[in-house]
């Protein structure tokens, strides 16, 4: 791909909402092309080649010339509960991306930490101190966070940020706490792709802007000025450019919908990487900075379950 010769000024701004180790540079993933100061517009299906902002974390394939996979014929599920679109009648995904609690008392979890005691304490020692003047203060987890071991549940709901920072064990554990699973590659390509199996949630080709995907900051390079560095900084998710936070609330994309009848899933593509059941590990769709343009089709298969970082969240089928 060719970068844009021109890049537009945008002037980003750190955004604080309230209420985890460090993590050392990616050597496969160089720095940058482009400051937070001035970086290449996002790509538009209107004009050629898209502008390469950054490499993608851990590698973006997409499935070229693959047939639309299968999932198998029609089941006796039943209703899905209201929490979940029901797939053709073979399977139930959940209709939003997972946000957290902690499954013996339902208390919601930090979305800016791992759901993890010994990881959220490591995060908070990690990060403790701002990384350069202006930077933003480090978010706060609950006080039990800290003190107490506890297991995640996955909990599908909109208007709310979904958590990152999940690996792809956890994201096996979150999903059985709620009573179902973590969705299969196919499954979860077949739900993206919706009843009329279109390679984007919204329609055949892309088009920037309808999902929350490729935008035009990384914040890791807005807040480290590197964008392979600091991925498991708390603040991360926290980023926002002057066309609003990188990381939305479940919904909020309302183009961004892989339909089912009168239902559908939200965010397949773009907001947070989503973990699927996948032999060494795989995670599907791109999250909100990943410079992809290949739809339900994109995926990353290069790191193995134990692995996450702020990008990485989950949601569950049934």
């Amino acid at each position: 791909m060719r970068a844009r010769a021109r890049a537009l000024p945008l002037v980003f701004t750190l955004a604080l909402a309230g209420a985890c180790k460090r993590e050392p540079a990616r050597e496969h993933e160089p720095a940058p092309t482009a400051s937070a100061a001035g970086l290449g517009a996002p790509p538009s299906s209107a004009v050629g080649s898209p502008a390469v902002l950054y490499l993608p974390d851990g590698g973006d394939h997409a499935l070229e010339g693959a047939p639309p996979p299968s999932v198998g014929g029609p089941s006796t599920l039943g209703r899905c509960g209201a929490d979940m679109v029901d797939v053709g009648g073979r399977f139930c995904i959940d209709r939003y991306e997972a946000s957290l609690v902690d499954a013996r008392l339902a208390r919601a979890i930090s979305p800016y930490f791992a759901p993890r005691r010994h990881d959220v304490r490591s995060a908070f020692d990690a990060f403790v101190g701002a990384p350069r003047p202006g930077a933003p203060e480090l978010p706060h987890p609950p006080v039990w966070e800290l003190d107490e071991t506890f297991e995640p549940k996955a909990v599908s709901a909109p208007g709310v940020l979904p958590n990152g920072y999940v690996s792809g064990l956890l994201a096996k554990v979150a999903c059985v706490n709620a009573g179902k699973r973590l969705c299969t590659a196919a499954e979860w390509v077949t739900a993206c792709r919706g009843e009329r199996n279109r390679q984007f949630p919204y329609g055949a080709s892309y088009e920037a802007g309808a999902c929350n995907v490729y935008r035009e900051a990384h914040p890791a390079a807005v807040i480290w000025g590197n964008a392979s560095r600091n991925h498991l900084d708390p603040r991360l998710n926290l980023v926002a450019s002057d066309a609003g936070p990188l990381l939305r609330r479940t919904g909020e994309t309302t183009r961004c919908r892989s339909d089912w009848g009168p239902d559908g899933a939200f965010d397949m593509v773009g907001n947070l990487d989503e973990w699927v059941d996948e032999p060494g590990g795989a995670f599907l769709g791109g999250f909100y900075s990943r410079a992809t343009v290949n739809g339900c089709d994109a995926r990353v298969t290069e790191h193995p379950p134990e692995y996450f970082d702020y990008s990485t969240g989950v949601r569950c089928c049934r």
